[in-house]
């Protein structure tokens, strides 16, 4: 076994410790995607680093930040990073389900109907502007979202492995959306948002465009296969969560659904998948044991999209994100 050392963001120290799991090949390919999404991204490492937790967790991801700062290349990259199938569905008004899952037709040669598979049958699927379509045709997502599969006429078709969803939304503009119910975005694992560049982050998207050396989406070269990420997946299943982390998330979580400031507080859905986030996150450190900080770092893009201010505290201006680190700040630290 090796002994390694890293320090996590969050961390007041370097953390030495003996490694059960041999993270070599998983640390490596962390560094290559990393690297390859840094050529066509500019900075945004913690929303890299949470993208990268979302694959090695199986988990669907929301993107949501204003026009122009990358989220659909985001997406993108990450699909370009598997060695596997890539599909986009730009969400509209007069988007029908059928339009996404597909349809059956009838043939007249052969007398019977025959089904038309749609865009949905992919590994990974891109949806931008996933508010842009009404209740009705979001809702054909809800079945393949979290159970990988979709019925049409009473028969199920399953998806091949892997199968991610990556939706984009924009938070400002509300001529023509539709808000996601609360059970879709119960299905997400994280929903992310997308902040403007710093200045000096900024200066350097400019030179890369300006000198020509950006690189598109589409010159990028796969870094994982799909029976490499399963190993990736197998070996992340493998990191020790103990009982004193579990009860940490549980406090979390269930301090959510006893706060008078929300309407409404996450489920065990949440639960679940701040462990299996969190675990990813810890093997993307190196270590093969969750500490509090994981569970610190991930809560806010976990718990965002799960809980509900109620009116007067929107009122007043108080956001989610202030909340959530509030609730986390008031649970006491395992040690």
């Amino acid at each position: 076994m090796e002994k390694m050392e890293t320090q996590t963001e969050g961390h007041t120290g370097n953390i030495a410790f003996e490694s059960r799991i041999d993270f070599t090949a998983l640390q490596h390919k962390v560094d290559t995607l990393r690297e390859q999404v840094g050529r066509t991204i500019v900075g945004q490492h913690a929303l890299v680093d949470l993208l990268l937790t979302a694959l090695l967790s199986d988990g669907h991801v929301l993107i949501e930040g204003v026009p122009g700062v990358a989220k659909t290349l985001m997406a993108k990259v990450l699909a370009k990073m598997i060695a596997a199938d890539f599909g986009r569905v730009q969400f509209t008004p007069d988007l029908m389900p059928s339009d996404i899952l597909g349809t059956s037709v009838f043939l007249p040669s052969s007398g019977h109907f025959e089904y038309r598979k749609g865009p949905v049958f992919t590994n990974v699927l891109l949806v931008d502007e996933i508010n842009r379509s009404p209740a009705k045709t979001q809702a054909a997502l809800f079945e393949v979202m979290e159970e990988r599969q979709i019925t049409n006429d009473g028969v199920e078709y399953g998806m091949e492995y892997p199968f991610i969803v990556i939706a984009t939304q924009n938070p400002v503009e509300h001529e023509g959306t539709y808000r996601l119910p609360e059970a879709q975005l119960d299905r997400f694992l994280f929903k992310m948002t997308v902040d403007y560049p710093a200045p000096e982050e900024e200066i350097g998207i400019l030179e890369l465009h300006d000198s020509g050396a950006i690189a598109g989406w589409q010159q990028l070269q796969p870094a994982v296969s799909v029976d490499e990420l399963r190993s990736l997946r197998e070996q992340v299943r493998q990191v020790v969560v103990s009982e004193k982390i579990k009860a940490y998330i549980v406090a979390i979580v269930s301090a959510t659904r006893n706060n008078g400031w929300l309407y409404l507080g996450a489920s065990p859905r949440a639960s679940i998948a701040l462990m299996n986030s969190a675990k990813a996150y810890a093997a993307i450190q190196g270590r093969d044991f969750v500490v509090p900080e994981d569970v610190v770092f991930l809560a806010v893009p976990v718990l965002r999209h799960r809980i509900q201010l109620s009116a007067e505290r929107e009122l007043e201006g108080v956001t989610v994100d202030q909340l959530i680190r509030q609730i986390v700040g008031k649970v006491e630290v395992p040690r």
